[in-house]
């Protein structure tokens, strides 16, 4: 790794040590279904976005659910101390397509038809709202 790489790489890791953040990995549903769910909380305040999700019908706001928990136990283990309610919200999140694995089914004629399964990964970054006000001044 030259020089340069390796000073951008390593001020990228102080970056990440002052945000907290979680990541889930590989889900097996299709990004297009976890966008509808992260969109629906993008912006909101903690507690009120775990509130919509544990009450949605959508499979994707389970595992979403669990990933904001897993973010907000990041920001208080790095802080130390419990995060209140009305504290924090979720700053940033966003989902990309993982590698697809690709199948064959069976059709007519000696035919196979193509059978994509997709996957996804979602990133939540969470933060205090007084960040967010001198962000946004």
């Amino acid at each position: 790794m030259g020089e340069r790489k390796r000073l951008s790489a390593d001020r990228r890791k102080e970056e990440n040590k002052s945000i907290a953040f979680a990541k889930l990995l590989n889900i097996p549903t299709s990004p297009r279904k976890m966008r509808l769910v992260a969109d629906m909380i993008r912006g909101k305040e903690v507690f009120r976005a775990l509130g919509m999700l544990k009450f949605s019908n959508k499979e994707a706001a389970a595992r979403l659910e669990k990933l904001v928990r897993s973010a907000v136990a990041n920001w208080e283990e790095k802080n130390d101390r419990k995060a209140q309610d009305g504290e924090l919200y979720i700053s940033t999140i966003y989902v990309n397509c993982a590698p697809m694995l690709k199948r064959l089914r069976t059709a007519p004629q000696g035919r196979g038809y193509r059978i994509r399964k997709r996957a996804n990964h979602v990133t939540v970054i969470v933060d205090t709202i007084e960040n967010k006000h001198i962000t946004e001044a």
